[in-house]
């Protein structure tokens, strides 16, 4: 991956993520994201859809966009679930530090898992060549 597709997504914090359970009915929410080693992870509540989809179809995608400058990347991967452990919470670290939300009204482990998505393709646009 390019580096200034890297940066992009690891300075952007909000995409929109895509789920479909095993009736393949596409959902598609906006998230906030945190970049980390190369994958996306997603903070998400018990009992949404997207978390009962990921359990029935792991496969995902997400779209970080702007519009000035119009540029964006489309990801498609594979989801996991975090619902505890050593991983968990750096990961809560992870959003703590950067989202006030996080601070604002924090949870504990086992109140709420992350999603991790493991990018296994990569469309762009807006960055000169796309990839």
């Amino acid at each position: 991956m390019k580096k200034e597709i890297e940066d992009f997504i690891a300075k952007n914090e909000v995409c929109r993520i895509a789920t479909a359970g095993s009736g393949c009915q596409p959902h598609v929410v906006p998230v906030s994201y945190v970049y980390l080693n190369g994958k996306l992870y997603i903070s998400t509540d018990y009992g949404t859809r997207k978390l009962k989809n990921i359990t029935e179809n792991p496969k995902v995608a997400a779209v970080i966009d702007t519009t000035r400058p119009q540029r964006g990347v489309l990801i498609q991967g594979e989801a996991k679930i975090i619902e505890r452990g050593d991983r968990w919470k750096s990961l809560f670290a992870e959003f703590y530090k950067r989202f006030e939300w996080a601070r604002r009204n924090p949870w504990n482990e086992g109140e709420a898992p992350f999603i991790e998505v493991t990018i296994k393709k990569l469309s762009s646009w807006g960055f000169g060549n796309r990839e």
